[in-house]
């Protein structure tokens, strides 16, 4: 049965996310748009610096409809160019700037780029494969240029002096020159609501890198839902801006549905949790949003016990499963800081740009991923068809609303699976996932369909058994992966980490195992338990269990 949203309908812009920033720059002129390690931008240095980059472009001859590469970390070139590709109407392909060099060279060829963005430190992987692409201009910009004048002499000292500058050829330009051409064009802004806008690239609802193509409505519809679900939000509220440009969740989250309502960003342009920790406390940061891992990292740090967490009004999770323990736990350590709220888990994938639902603000149920925002729409249907199940039962999760992709590009059989337009009119994304809903419309994520293990028969979602593992006193992180059986075709494996003050042996390892004999049916119990340091994540921080899975069984 499906659940509809049946809230007011919001009232979207209709325009270019350049335009919906602009629009708040007039209003909010003086106020400060971000924070970049200690240099604040205002709304009118903003626009007028996201001028200045749309206008070199435009004389380097960037028409609607062009690609360009953008593999850049969160910095204040990064917001610039992304503004600046929107306004002229071309598509922002967002990349991870750590990206390996056969990864970028796909990245640019796959989405047909004139153009790729990248910062000095990062030039050499693309020097590197410049022969596969010999028709690509490159803009090469270095973070020194952002940084305020009391901060570059010891960047300089500990980083800069590691890094050089390429040398300019025809096809390698500089930023500071790219910016001086800005003189010689003016463009005006050549973007509408349906322009596709944004390139991200995902495992897909099937696990292979697809090119997922947004429009700017799909951007603003989320800005305005973001808020609606947040009613708290004011303008100038900041915002801790540690999640990725290249991800769904830092873009369309952390940074537009802020600047596109006057919020304030607060750019991370390299994570770790000492320096996320500090931002928070030093910015007085009203919201932050992350996946579970960093929260995990944030209750280890010493450097937060005596930390004043009243100014937050919203702490969000989404990208993965936050396990109930973990939520317990962080929830806790909100309440030890003076904080008034507790963490909302939210689901959605990049398809949908990124969150579709989320807990919401005065009512929540424990396990449950949230209801659906204002103008989306969640049903669970029988996988694979358009069989709506009754409440409760488990099926795939499917999400309809203002917020779907366009398409996945270049490959249009994968797109026909993955959107299919039903009898109700709603076009659906097909999301892979499994989960459940009851009759209030909160939504219940069990796992990926392809994530799966069958063992004799049975069928065995890992992220369940993970929920079940975290919850073990010794147990600080847990992932299950299946290892091929010649009898049971696959058996459970579970790698631990565990909690400071409890020691890797047998004893331990018994301690888990009758653990989960208590909680876990026979045929699903892990036949091996393997001690880790650490696990392996993906480049958004989630645990990469793809990788334990290759790791184990080549």
């Amino acid at each position: 049965m499906s659940i509809y949203n049946k809230k007011t309908k919001l009232e979207y812009f209709h325009g270019s996310m350049y335009e919906a920033t602009k629009c708040i720059a007039e209003n909010f002129s003086s106020a400060i748009a971000f924070d970049f390690m200690g240099k604040s931008t205002t709304y009118t240095d903003f626009i007028k610096n996201t001028d200045k980059c749309a206008n070199s472009l435009a004389f380097m001859g960037i028409e609607p409809g062009d690609r360009i590469t953008v593999a850049l970390p969160n910095c204040p070139q990064a917001i610039y160019m992304f503004y600046a590709i929107n306004k002229l109407g071309a598509i922002a392909n967002m990349v991870h700037p750590l990206s390996g060099e056969k990864e970028l060279e796909f990245y640019i060829k796959d989405s047909e780029s004139r153009i790729v963005v990248t910062l000095d430190q990062f030039y050499p992987k693309l020097n590197a494969i410049r022969e596969s692409i010999p028709e690509i201009k490159i803009i090469v910009a270095s973070i020194k240029d952002e940084l305020p004048f009391w901060i570059k002499p010891g960047y300089y000292f500990t980083q800069g002096n590691k890094i050089s500058m390429p040398q300019k050829t025809q096809n390698t330009i500089t930023w500071h020159d790219f910016i001086k051409n800005s003189v010689n064009n003016k463009c005006e802004s050549r973007g509408n609501s349906n322009t596709p806008a944004v390139i991200l690239y995902s495992g897909g609802t099937t696990g292979t890198t697809k090119g997922i193509l947004l429009t700017n409505f799909n951007f603003n519809a989320l800005s305005k839902q973001i808020v609606a679900t947040n009613p708290m939000f004011r303008p100038g509220d900041k915002m801790l801006a540690a999640m990725p440009l290249f991800h769904g969740f830092g873009l369309g989250v952390c940074i537009h549905s802020m600047l596109a309502n006057g919020g304030r960003c607060v750019l991370v342009p390299k994570f770790t949790p000492e320096s996320y920790g500090k931002l928070i406390t030093k910015y007085k940061c009203n919201f932050i949003a992350g996946v579970p891992t960093l929260y995990e990292a944030l209750l280890r740090l010493t450097t937060m016990d005596k930390a004043d967490l009243s100014c937050l009004k919203g702490v969000f999770s989404g990208g993965d499963s936050l396990s109930r323990e973990l939520k317990k736990r962080f929830d806790k350590f909100l309440s030890d800081h003076s904080a008034t709220i507790q963490i909302r888990e939210g689901y959605g994938t990049t398809e949908t740009v990124t969150a579709c639902c989320l807990t919401p603000v005065d009512k929540s149920k424990t396990g449950s991923i949230g209801i659906a925002f204002p103008d989306n729409h969640i049903k669970i249907v029988k996988p694979g068809t358009c069989l709506e199940l009754p409440f409760g039962e488990e099926g795939e999760i499917l999400l309809a609303g203002p917020t779907v992709m366009k398409e996945y590009i270049n490959q249009p059989e994968e797109t026909a699976k993955t959107l299919r337009t039903h009898e109700d009119g709603f076009t659906w994304v097909y999301t892979g996932d499994l989960g459940t809903m009851d009759s209030d419309g909160f939504v219940y994520f069990k796992g990926r369909i392809k994530r799966m293990i069958v063992t004799s028969g049975y069928n065995v979602y890992p992220a369940q058994l993970e929920n079940i593992l975290d919850a073990h006193p010794a147990i600080h992180m847990s992932c299950i992966i299946g290892v091929p059986d010649s009898l049971k075709m696959q058996k459970v494996k579970a790698f631990v980490v565990l909690k400071n003050g409890f020691p890797q042996n047998e004893e331990t390892r018994k301690s888990i195992m009758e653990y989960c004999k208590k909680h876990i049916a026979k045929y699903a119990l892990p036949k091996e338990i393997e001690f880790r340091d650490s696990l392996p994540k993906t480049l958004v921080g989630k645990v990469a269990y793809r990788q334990l899975e290759e790791e184990t069984c080549s």
